[in-house]
């Protein structure tokens, strides 16, 4: 039986952008719903994010129906019902209610329905099978609102029925855990996990590694991986890690340090999870190249900030990984990692390093090109080789020597 409840209207239900989508869909003569992420994340009263809408329409009618209401419509997937709307530059992804036929673990086919019940069981958790209309009733034909507030992540049906529909669900349970669970998680389910684990094996490395950075972006996943670790989809899937103890240490660490967390979070915390082979599961994992720089400058934050040790080896330090605009500089992520890896526990000097950190404004080196010409020197790349290696021997000794020593140094170079 559906259960239905009044959620009470927020000003993101009223926005504009979508007001203009519902009125092109034929709201309220047409039953056109919120559906998943945005719906669950508003029973909770956490920040709405993307919003997903769902209607019994067909997506050729959505599209004409959009068009004739002047919104731009994007087929990103009409063979699965699902059409993008853009209103006021939002984009609002619009899927026709559906029900699968048939799933080969990544994959599924099917048939489009009008039944808000049978669309909704083909989800995965209870809590992502709400919809809600744009008046505020809400539907919750499987607990998924009790679910949701007692911090459960529970299947919608049986577990393993859900699993072979689409293994990725393993690593979305986990996910979830990380960051909507309260409760430890239900053994059956782990259960089930661990027996279908191998399925993981048919998903792309991008899907895996997708989940894996949402959940090191959990505000505490400890919970959730050392589940993985008991249920052996960790190693299965990361042999390279030792377990969760150093990613815990890091963890106690930014929340003593009361470090800001967002969606960079994750690169330090892979750092902790994977150690000196974080590179190398970086490249198998197929992490961008950004991202790949972002890990290993971190890693030689760490190194750096462990050997911070007088006030040479300090400015040196700062010069090279600290930005007091950044709140994700090198310098910071570095520190709560050589803090993690020192003793997990924040000394005064860990916590007088952050101070520092933040307190920083890099030093302009002194010299420019106009200096070495002023000795002579022709134009050309030689100016700029003798500066570069003039700022290193600055940086080495802590941009502590002052303009005139270093004139004399360049001087003493260009004889």
């Amino acid at each position: 039986m559906v259960g239905t409840a009044r959620l009470e209207p927020a000003s993101w239900m009223s926005a504009a952008p979508v007001k203009a989508v519902f009125d092109a869909l034929g709201a309220p003569d047409v039953d056109v719903r919120f559906v998943g992420g945005c719906v669950r994340d508003a029973v909770l009263s956490r920040p709405i994010k993307d919003i997903d809408i769902a209607t019994p329409d067909e997506p050729a009618r959505v599209v004409e129906k959009l068009a004739n209401a002047g919104l731009k419509a994007v087929p990103t997937g009409l063979a699965h019902g699902t059409v993008t709307a853009v209103a006021e530059s939002q984009p609002f992804e619009i899927t026709t209610l559906r029900k699968d036929t048939a799933c080969d673990g990544r994959y599924a086919a099917v048939e489009f329905t009008t039944d808000w019940v049978e669309d909704a069981s083909r989800r995965d958790f209870t809590f992502n099978a709400l919809s809600l209309r744009l008046t505020g009733h809400l539907f919750d034909p499987f607990g998924g609102v009790e679910d949701a507030y007692a911090g459960r992540v529970r299947f919608v049906g049986d577990p393993r029925d859900r699993i072979q529909e689409d293994y990725l669900r393993i690593l979305r349970f986990f996910r979830f855990v990380a960051l909507y669970g309260s409760e430890e998680p239900d053994l059956k389910i782990l259960a089930a996990c661990r027996e279908l684990r191998s399925g993981l094996g048919s998903l792309s490395t991008e899907r895996v590694r997708d989940e894996m950075v949402k959940l090191l972006n959990a505000p505490d996943p400890i919970p959730a991986l050392t589940a993985m670790d008991a249920a052996e989809i960790l190693y299965d899937l990361f042999p390279e890690t030792a377990g969760v103890n150093a990613l815990e240490r890091l963890i106690a660490v930014e929340q003593e340090l009361e470090l800001v967390l967002n969606d960079k979070t994750w690169r330090r915390r892979w750092l902790a999870l994977f150690d000196h082979l974080a590179s190398d599961v970086a490249g198998r994992m197929k992490i961008s190249g950004k991202d790949s720089k972002s890990i290993n400058a971190l890693c030689k934050s760490a190194v750096a900030a462990a050997d911070a040790q007088d006030s040479v080896a300090l400015n040196r330090f700062l010069y090279e990984f600290a930005d007091a605009s950044d709140q994700d500089c090198p310098a910071i992520g570095g520190l709560a990692l050589a803090c993690a890896r020192d003793s997990g526990q924040v000394s005064a000097r860990w916590s007088s390093l952050i101070t520092h950190v933040h307190g920083w404004s890099a030093q302009k080196f002194p010299l420019r090109g106009v200096d070495v010409q002023s000795l002579g020197v022709e134009a050309g790349p030689q100016i700029g080789a003798l500066l570069r290696e003039i700022k290193q021997d600055w940086v080495d000794g802590g941009c502590v020597s002052t303009t005139s020593e270093l004139r004399a140094q360049l001087k003493s170079r260009t004889k």
